[in-house]
């Protein structure tokens, strides 16, 4: 989220051809499929938690829950990255280290590959 908050106040004040680029369409496309994605691994992540919470089984939606989210931010980031152009990769903006952050999500504590095998066997036992 907090990329995607970077992208939308750079967005808005870059300015191309005398306008900002958060009036161009493949910016905005680009933003929406962010705060698209977010929720959506927010809402798998309080669904795991709710069954938790409950006492119930939750092996498949707590997979479900690492593997997206962790995918999502990596997209994310990557995106925050393309919209602040050469700017995303300098220190000055945090884009470059919430992209190396992101990576981390999909390789430690059980890579996403891993949650895939862990969705699989839910879905076949």
């Amino acid at each position: 989220r907090a990329a995607m908050e970077v992208a939308v106040t750079y967005a808005k004040e870059r300015k191309q051809f005398g306008k900002p680029i958060a009036q161009q369409q493949a910016i905005q496309f680009m933003l929406a499929d962010m705060a698209m994605k977010i929720d959506a691994a927010r809402l798998l992540t309080w669904q795991a938690a709710y069954l938790h919470d409950q006492g119930l089984r939750n092996t498949k939606e707590s997979a479900f829950a690492k593997c997206f989210a962790g995918d999502v931010a990596m997209q994310v980031t990557t995106d925050a990255v393309q919209i602040l152009g050469g700017y995303g990769y300098m220190k000055d903006y945090p884009t470059e280290k919430y992209m190396r952050d992101a990576k981390l999500h999909q390789i430690y504590e059980g890579t996403n590959q891993i949650q895939r095998l862990v969705i699989a066997n839910e879905l076949l036992r």
